[in-house]
């Protein structure tokens, strides 16, 4: 297995502008298997000529013993280094206290390995911890139980829940050059975390991330898909940007609790996505209510209707409640989600139901073109 020390090599003898050692502008290396991920630092009034350096970078590292491909970024966060470069553990330590702001590049062409699937559908929110992951997971599933073609994408490169959610642990499969999509209840699924120990932390910048997302939607073989359901990371940043760019979305599924510091958040997704033209399927309010497993009764722990009331406000469908229930949590901590697991049961019911929903607006709207954005 190569190693960081092995990439360093392979840049020996390659130089950028003004004579720099392309080892001594390295500011990033991730490894995962046979794959490199490499950020170059160079002055962005060179651009030009910087992306040449890559493109001999990308080449020299792919040649090197035990890469099979190789990504090469570049950010413009300070000059390269002049002097060699500090132990690679210190370097690399270093090279993520700042993040880079260079957004991905605009994708006119469009991703043929997305040709064959009819609807691509976000299920986003503007902050973490409010279930988005446990609803794309029901959602994929109760599109799929509706006799769906469905594939699910793991975008929240810093936070991979579905290996864990499906209980998934092995690695995909590489044919042809495409990464084979792994499979659970019928439905297709990736994610970073199917390609790195979960113990690792992945600390990448915004363009080894946008690069990363590019990949797991080219170089997935998805195939024909009716849907395509992919989990966004929390906020409105490079990987919202990246897909925005680059995907014809159908819709976004927004995902908020009902206190009104998450509906803030909410708002702020609700209003990303319009931003880029990119339809709003609807809200659905997750952990609306607290259902008692001893006697049944209802607790609303985080008020209710906030959504709801939001929703109205902005003009945009609510898509339904989901309660804060220990089958849900149980399930899904199994590997299980419920709607896989246990089709029948109440809590199922809810995402069949949402599911239900979506597959009817998206019947009844027609996709959109990649959008052409312009970040200044």
């Amino acid at each position: 297995m190569a190693t960081e020390a092995d990439i360093l090599k392979a840049l020996e003898g390659l130089y950028g502008p003004g004579g720099t050692p392309l080892a001594h502008a390295v500011s990033g290396i991730n490894l995962s298997g046979a794959k490199a991920f490499v950020s170059l630092a160079g002055d962005p009034s060179q651009a030009q000529v910087w992306e040449a350096a890559r493109m001999s970078a990308e080449r020299a590292i792919k040649a090197a013993p035990g890469i099979e491909q190789a990504i090469v970024t570049l950010t413009a966060e300070r000059a390269p280094r002049a002097e060699a470069p500090p132990p690679r553990g210190q370097a690399h330590e270093h090279a993520h206290t700042h993040a880079a702001a260079a957004p991905p590049p605009r994708n006119k062409g469009g991703i043929p390995a997305l040709e064959k699937i009819r609807f691509i559908i976000a299920v986003a929110s503007g902050k973490g911890g409010v279930g988005k992951s446990t609803t794309s997971a029901n959602l994929a599933l109760g599109l799929a139980a509706q006799g769906w073609r469905v594939g699910l994408l793991d975008a929240d490169v810093y936070g991979p829940s579905m290996p864990r959610l499906f209980g998934l642990a092995e690695k995909p499969k590489i044919e042809a050059g495409k990464l084979i999509p792994l499979e659970a209840y019928g439905v297709k699924i990736m994610s970073m975390g199917f390609l790195v120990d979960e113990n690792i932390p992945m600390v990448w910048r915004g363009p080894m991330v946008s690069q990363a997302i590019s990949q797991m939607l080219g170089e997935v073989a998805w195939g024909e898909l009716d849907a395509l359901v992919i989990d966004m990371p929390p906020g409105t940043g490079d990987v919202q940007l990246t897909i925005a760019q680059q995907v014809p979305l159908a819709g976004a599924v927004i995902v908020s609790t009902p206190q009104d510091l998450a509906l803030i958040d909410a708002r702020r997704a609700v209003a990303m996505f319009q931003k880029v033209e990119a339809p709003i399927l609807g809200v659905i309010e997750n952990m609306s209510y607290f259902l008692c497993p001893h006697c049944g009764g209802r607790s609303e722990i985080f008020a209710h209707g906030g959504a709801r009331h939001d929703a109205e406000q902005m003009g945009v469908p609510f898509l339904g409640e989901a309660p804060l229930d220990i089958k849900i949590r149980e399930t899904s901590d199994a590997g299980r989600p419920v709607v896989g697991a246990e089709p029948d049961s109440p809590q199922a019911a809810v995402y069949l139901n949402l599911a239900a929903k979506v597959k009817t607006l998206l019947e009844t709207r027609k996709a959109r073109p990649a959008p052409e954005i312009v970040v200044g």
